[in-house]
This record gives structure tokens, C-alpha cells and sequence, in this order.
């Protein structure tokens, strides 16, 4: 007699045909299509911010064959003949067209060759021991401007139209004006001369970087202040503005706490414009550390670009400029990424 039929008996599984497992799914060919638009869009990002540090570069050549003199005028000893200046100009090919030679220059540039500077250096070797003590300096007070106008935009959202809001946003506005050297010397003042917590200047230690952490204290401050004002604001204006989502005033009639709400639902949304005012800070840090560190002595570029000045040494300046450039290209670049990232990868 036949068995019945039960529930128990074996039936084919899905992905199978007949009780043989059928060969796994084979992968759409065009599955990362999707990634080429990013891809591109990236692309096409670094190209702009490519174009305008070229822009850049070539306006700063022009600007420097437009000073009064030149390289050879401006290293020549005491004593020199005109002769002498004029084989210096042709060895420095400063008879040349101005194009010719900032064409010259920019063939070097990928390379990593940024010239030889008036007095017969490489200029790459040149910046090679100042650049990463500005580099620190700059990245130290980004750090410190970061953490306090988080904290003070956060305190302020907190306490929307209250005295706390008020003073906050009226301290950001009044040192937003301050200029670094201003803020530089009264720290100087301050903390240096009448309180003596902190040395007024930077010593270099045997590989020219500051000799003590004490030492990069007041410049570090001196450059943020005027930063931290200015991101104040934007911090506390992206929150405002986030705290009119639907999805905040939601969490807000839920009864959550209110620093729940502004970590959780209200500083994700904003970070798009947090990381665009930080970025924007980059190059205004950068530009505000040769001044900070002239009135400290800090050992950053901020010196070599001064001598560069008066030796009216092009290559130099360019180097100076290309080398900060290409920082503030990559925090832009990041800046960018942190926006995207946030609005879900939308461009």
C-alpha cells in the first residue's frame, strides 16, 4: 500500500529546482555604475580646486615681477658692480619672460620640485623644517576652534533668546573683529609679561621645532580666538536652523531631554555647515599664523615668507603658497565628503 502523503514530506526550497540547488545568482555587470557619478563629481572637484591654486600661483608670479626690483637687486652684497647683478639675473633667468619661467615652475610642481629660491637653495628644502611647525600651529587651533565653538554654539542652542544665548553671540561678534596680532599681544601682556605663566617667544630646539609644548601655548590661543567667534556663530545659526526639522520637534513633544535632542536629532543635520565654516577657518588659520608667528617667533613658514618678500624671491612665495594650498585643497576635499556624507550622499 501506497504511504500517504504527510506534511513532513521534503518539498523544494526556494533557490532550488527539483530538489537540486540551483547555481548562485550570477552579479549584475553594471552593479557599480552607481559609484561613477561620485566618482566623477570628485573628480571634477579636485580639477576646480586644481584650477584656482594654478589661478593663484600664476596672479602671486605677476604680483611679485610687479614689485620694485627684483631677486638679483635684492640679494646683491655691498660692493657689487652692475655686471655682476646682471650675470646674477641671467643665472636666476629673470631676463626671461615672466610666463616663460612660472611655466617652468608649474612643470616641477607634481614632482614635488618647487625651484631654487635667489639665494641658491632648493626651495623644497627650504620649507621642509618650518612648514611642519605651522602645520602643528594651525592644526592645534583648528583642533581648539573645533572644540570650543561646538561647545559654546551647543550652550547657546540650549538656551535660545536667554542671557546666555546673548552673551555668547555677542562675545563671537566682538572677538570675530579682534585681529591675531591684537589678541597676540595683549596675551603677551597678559600672560607673559604681568602673570609670567608662559613664555612671550618660541625657542628652537637642535631640529627647529618649538623646544617646550608651554611655548606653543599663547600662539595656539592667539590664532583661535578670532576663529572660534567666527564658528560660534555658525554652530549657533546651523543648530537654530535645524531645530525647526520636523523630525526635532518630534523628539522634543516626545519628551526627551534637550542635550538628547541637540546630540542625537539636531547637531547630525547640522554638521554640513559646521564642517563648511571649519574649512573656511583652515586658510584664515593658515594666513593668521605668518602674522602669529612673527609676534611669538614661532619657527613656521611665517619668517621664510617674509624673507621672501624681500628678497622679491618668487619660487619661494609660490612654494609657500602651493604648499598651504594643497592643505587647505584637502580640507575642503573633507569638508566636502563630511557634506555629502550627511545628506546622504546626495551631490
Amino acid at each position: 500500500m501506497a504511504e500517504p502523503l504527510t506534511d513532513t514530506a521534503e518539498r523544494p526550497r526556494a533557490g532550488t529546482t527539483g530538489g537540486k540547488t540551483s547555481p548562485p545568482s550570477r552579479p549584475r555587470p553594471f552593479a557599480d555604475v552607481r559609484l561613477l557619478g561620485p566618482l566623477l563629481r570628485l573628480l571634477g572637484l579636485l580639477a576646480r580646486r586644481a584650477l584656482m591654486l594654478a589661478v593663484l600661483l600664476a596672479t602671486l608670479f605677476a604680483a611679485v615681477e610687479l614689485l620694485p626690483g627684483d631677486a638679483a637687486t635684492a640679494t646683491a652684497e655691498r660692493g657689487e658692480s652692475a655686471a655682476d647683478i646682471a650675470e646674477r639675473r641671467a643665472l636666476l633667468g629673470l631676463d626671461r619672460p615672466v610666463l616663460e619661467r612660472f611655466a617652468e615652475w608649474m612643470t616641477g610642481l607634481p614632482t614635488g620640485d618647487l625651484g631654487t629660491s635667489a639665494r641658491g637653495e632648493e626651495v623644497a628644502d627650504l620649507l621642509s623644517r618650518p612648514f611642519p611647525n605651522t602645520l602643528l600651529l594651525g592644526g592645534l587651533a583648528l583642533l581648539v576652534t573645533l572644540l570650543a565653538s561646538l561647545a559654546l554654539g551647543g550652550w547657546a542652542a540650549l538656551r535660545p533668546g536667554g542671557r546666555t544665548d546673548r552673551a555668547i553671540s555677542g562675545s563671537a561678534t566682538a572677538v570675530l573683529a579682534l585681529p591675531e596680532f591684537v589678541v597676540g599681544i595683549a596675551l603677551v601682556l597678559i600672560f607673559a609679561q604681568w602673570l609670567e605663566w608662559l613664555p612671550a617667544v618660541t625657542l628652537a630646539d637642535s631640529e627647529g621645532a618649538p623646544a617646550s609644548w608651554q611655548m606653543l601655548v599663547l600662539p595656539v590661543v592667539a590664532l583661535s580666538i578670532p576663529q572660534i567667534g567666527w564658528n560660534t556663530r555658525i554652530v549657533r545659526a546651523a543648530l537654530a536652523d535645524e531645530a525647526r526639522a520636523p523630525h526635532v520637534e518630534t523628539a522634543v513633544l516626545d519628551g526627551l531631554p534637550s542635550h538628547r535632542v541637540l546630540l542625537h536629532h539636531v547637531l547630525p543635520g547640522a554638521l554640513p555647515a559646521v564642517a563648511a565654516g571649519l574649512a573656511t577657518s583652515t586658510g584664515m588659520l593658515l594666513g593668521g599664523a605668518v602674522v602669529v608667528e612673527t609676534v611669538f617667533n614661532h619657527p613656521g613658514l611665517g619668517a621664510v615668507l617674509a624673507g621672501a618678500v624681500t628678497d622679491r624671491d618668487g619660487p619661494v612665495i609660490a612654494g609657500v603658497v602651493a604648499v598651504t594650498g594643497a592643505v587647505i585643497t584637502v580640507v575642503l576635499l573633507l569638508a566636502d565628503l563630511v557634506r555629502a556624507w550627511a545628506s546622504g550622499g546626495r551631490p
